[in-house]
């Protein structure tokens, strides 16, 4: 089964909760269970397996049907599969826009952003950056180390007030091969949300 990241992230973390393997041992010995029925079994807290088996049904694992039993419903577990082969699509993680629209988008550093710009030994590139977050006593510095590719495209990022650049233009300005372009995205998208670079 091909699953997104949240989806494996889910399955990981209860496929390693030491009772993991007796619950699917129950599963695969009874034709549906309660939860109720498996932690009486198992004597185990009824919220811990009912966590449990709504986990596996979120990942497709698990059927669940709702009965009733003197008129208070409840749900019935069947296991779907006796085989588990699971395929990571890590494309999932990707932002919404494609690599090539976000290129397109053009941006320059915000007036009184207050961002910290240190340049690198040699004065070419930024090799980090450092922002403030939180007010008055509570504020912290974020300080975000940055690579090469990302150093020398913010060193040619656009001053506030300048004229707006797309980032495949500021690129190519800074002589950054396109196969940088997702690290690129990567740091002005954050730097977007720390309100230091603005787009048009």
């Amino acid at each position: 089964m091909i699953i997104d990241f949240k989806k494996a992230a889910i399955f990981g973390q209860y496929l390693s909760k030491d009772y993991a393997e007796s619950i699917f041992k129950l599963l695969l010995s009874y034709h549906n269970i309660s939860a109720s029925e498996a932690a009486s079994r198992l004597n185990l807290h009824i919220r811990t397996v009912q966590e449990f088996l709504e986990a596996m049904f979120t990942v497709d694992l698990l059927e669940k049907e709702e009965v009733y039993e003197k008129k208070r419903p409840y749900f019935r577990y069947t296991l779907k599969k006796m085989k588990i082969s699971m395929e990571i699509d890590l494309n999932t993680l990707n932002p919404g826009q494609s690599k090539n629209n976000g290129l397109s988008i053009k941006i320059r550093e915000r007036k009184n952003s207050e961002a910290k710009f240190s340049t690198a030994r040699n004065g070419s590139y930024f090799s980090n950056i450092s922002v403030w977050i939180g007010e008055g006593r509570e504020v912290k510095e974020r300080k975000i180390n940055l690579t090469v590719a990302q150093g020398t495209f913010l060193y040619n990022l656009p001053f506030p007030g300048a004229e707006f650049k797309s980032i495949s233009e500021i690129m190519k300005l800074a002589s950054i091969n396109e196969q940088y372009s997702s690290e690129v995205l990567d740091i002005v998208n954050v730097l977007k949300e720390f309100n230091v670079i603005e787009s048009e």
